[in-house]
């Protein structure tokens, strides 16, 4: 939380603190409030999770409540599981990366605990193919920045090593 919010609090106007039951983003209601990005409990990946969905985010989106996303909890048919992977590509390889950068596990999620559906090996696949892509490419600005704060209060400097974000080493 600290690392997000020496980042962004001011520039972005934006707070991270966990404790939610689930998670979620508030958007500011009037000037003098700032937006709130709630990561579930206390869990390291639910935040980093969160902050990768904000990250992708842009302006119009964030002045939404959660980002204005499609969302389906758990019991999710086939055909949503597939709609819910497609979205989910981006946000779980920045998720990866802020792991690796953070010196913290990283657990692919279909997050449809209650069908026990897994996430699909092309999910997988296009997750580190992503991950790879940005490694040499270039990050989204603002996962940039929070990506090389992780590793420099982590001390995780390789994180934009490709060899980190094969599918042979996803959980799932």
């Amino acid at each position: 939380m600290a690392v997000f919010n020496d980042l962004f609090a001011e520039s972005c106007n934006t707070l991270l603190s966990g404790g939610g039951e689930e998670p979620v983003y508030l958007p500011a209601e009037g000037r003098l409030d700032c937006h709130q990005l709630i990561f579930r409990y206390d869990y390291f990946s639910s935040a980093l999770h969160e902050v990768a969905h904000w990250c992708i985010a842009g302006e119009q989106r964030r002045q939404k409540l959660d980002f204005g996303y499609w969302y389906r909890p758990d019991g999710r048919s086939v055909s949503e599981q597939s709609a819910f992977e497609r979205v989910e590509i981006k946000p779980q390889a920045l998720e990866w990366m802020f792991s690796v950068a953070a010196g913290h596990r990283f657990q692919i999620s279909a997050d449809n605990l209650s069908e026990d559906i897994d996430a699909s090996d092309a999910f997988a696949t296009a997750v580190a193919e992503q991950a790879q892509c940005w490694c040499v490419g270039s990050l989204p600005t603002r996962a940039a920045l929070f990506a090389a704060s992780l590793s420099e209060v982590f001390g995780r400097r390789d994180y934009l090593d490709p060899c980190h974000y094969r599918v042979d080493v996803l959980k799932y």
